[in-house]
């Protein structure tokens, strides 16, 4: 029987998964089978894929891809593999959104802001108490190494002004807008539409406070914008950006991003 095991193809006797491990493996590996985990054994057919995954091992570039792979199914995972996506604002947005891109894979990401991770900032963005003080550059960057090393991250420790969008963004698929304040996420969709027209926009407005989850929805106002949120509530005084809603919107905003990496330019 011809099947795919960890990326490569093998001519193998074995009628079962768990053949396949006993033959390949040990027997605590994880068995992810035509990219379901398994947890009984199955039966094979011809054709089958079959990723080993040894517990508390990083595997080498080549085995996570055929991890990936097996999770996504070869032809999603390879348009997410070739996205090339900019994400401008690191705060509770950004941090969160190039986390989630990272996990699925995008292989390549550029992370853009001019701040340090300050204690305020452990609430809602993705740092931990050692990145105190660090750029949030370069700390976000160790994180994604941490999760999967073998994508392309690059970073811009800078401010973000209308004199820069072109060339920062020039070069990727997708801007991701996630800052904090109304006027600089104007100034960079704004700028964006007029001077990247190849480029789209995943932007965001409206997750402050703790009103219901239900409220915060994706919608495309205009040929290649995409805005997340509710619209309606903004930071304020009584009225605070909270980890739940911030990356509920977080979520939305990267899941348009892989509809668009897919293709799917509908919300």
């Amino acid at each position: 029987m011809e099947l795919t095991v960890n990326g490569k193809k093998r001519r193998l006797e074995c009628r079962t998964a768990f053949q396949v491990r006993e033959k390949l493996g040990s027997p605590e590996d994880i068995v992810i089978l035509n990219g379901f985990q398994i947890d009984e054994d199955c039966e094979l057919s011809n054709g089958d894929t079959l990723t080993l995954i040894q517990k508390g091992v990083m595997p080498d570039a080549e085995e996570l891809e055929s991890m990936m792979m097996a999770r996504h199914s070869p032809n999603v995972h390879n348009k997410i593999k070739k996205g090339k996506v900019a994400i401008a604002g690191l705060g509770g947005l950004g941090s969160n959104i190039a986390v989630m891109l990272a996990r699925i894979g995008v292989g390549q990401l550029l992370l853009v802001d001019f701040d340090v991770v300050e204690p305020s900032n452990l609430n809602r963005q993705c740092y931990y108490v050692r990145h105190l003080g660090m750029a949030k550059t370069d700390a976000l960057k160790e994180q994604i190494k941490e999760i999967n090393p073998f994508i392309k991250v690059q970073t811009k420790t800078v401010k973000i002004t209308e004199d820069n969008v072109k060339e920062l963004f020039e070069c990727y698929d997708i801007v991701c807008e996630a800052f904090d304040k109304p006027d600089q996420k104007s100034m960079l969709v704004n700028t964006a539409l007029n001077e990247l027209p190849d480029c789209k926009i995943v932007a965001a407005s409206g997750m402050a406070g703790y009103e219901s989850s239900n409220l915060i929805k994706t919608t495309k106002p205009m040929n290649r914008l995409y805005v997340c949120g509710d619209l309606k509530n903004g930071a304020k005084v009584g009225n605070g950006l909270m980890a739940p809603r911030v990356q509920i919107c977080a979520g939305h905003q990267a899941n348009m991003i892989l509809r668009l990496l897919l293709g799917i330019e509908d919300c």
